[in-house]
């Protein structure tokens, strides 16, 4: 191996969990979801690295506030955690949108007898 990438034979997922949970609990959590949603789990190793290193910017508490909002909406990767911080919103509350309980009346949907 290159010596260039040797440095990253020592980096594995449990490694980088363990190291995540220094942050916090959802920062764990996000990291394992961007490493199990990888075909191959070094290929989720960046982003992982990336998370990890934005202690250098932000406050421990912002990233877990950060990493927990993208948890929450399902936005599991570096990018949406990186836009959560810039734009603060790390610091407002989560607010779900209802869902719709069922199609709204509209002329151009149809039913179910539609199809039979």
């Amino acid at each position: 191996m290159p010596k260039s990438h040797q440095a990253q034979a020592e980096w594995t997922p449990p490694r980088l969990i363990e190291w995540a949970k220094k942050t916090g609990p959802a920062t764990a959590a996000l990291v394992e979801e961007i490493l199990r949603r990888r075909v191959h789990a070094q290929h989720g190793f960046r982003a992982c690295l990336g998370l990890l290193h934005l202690n250098r910017k932000y406050e421990p508490q912002r990233i877990e506030a950060a990493c927990a909002r993208a948890l929450r909406l399902r936005a599991c990767t570096y990018k949406s955690v990186v836009a959560i911080l810039k734009n603060n919103l790390d610091r407002e509350p989560v607010t779900e949108e209802p869902r719709p309980e069922a199609l709204p009346a509209h002329g151009n949907v149809r039913g179910s007898g539609y199809y039979h």
